[in-house]
């Protein structure tokens, strides 16, 4: 178990460390269970880019690794299993159902 990354576009930049700050472009996808059907994006109307802090559990487990290892400017897919992502509750609000496999769509905007 855990996170697999397809690279969508290769970056350009350093990649993150843990404890900078990074900011990213996300779109999830898995509601109900559904791979193809999202439930939450950064570029939806009204939304903005998302900011954390890396490798300090702030964040899902497939992103604080996933992310690391990845490149200023990738894009790249994340595929978690459900112990990286929401694991056994799951994220009702989102639809996500309890041990839900995911995908993340992820685009590194910057790290600091």
């Amino acid at each position: 178990m855990g996170v697999d990354k397809q690279i969508l576009r290769p970056g350009t930049g350093p990649k993150p460390v843990p404890g900078q700050n990074v900011t990213v472009h996300c779109t999830g996808y898995g509601k109900n269970g559904d791979l193809s059907q999202k439930f939450w994006s950064t570029k939806d109307a009204g939304q903005k880019p998302f900011a954390f802090k890396i490798g300090q559990g702030s964040v899902i487990k497939g992103w604080d690794e996933g992310v690391l290892g990845m490149q200023l400017g990738e894009v790249a897919r994340l595929r978690c299993s459900p112990d990286y992502a929401y694991g056994a509750g799951g994220f009702p609000a989102w639809g996500i159902q309890p041990n839900s496999v995911l995908d993340f769509e992820i685009e590194v905007l910057s790290a600091q």
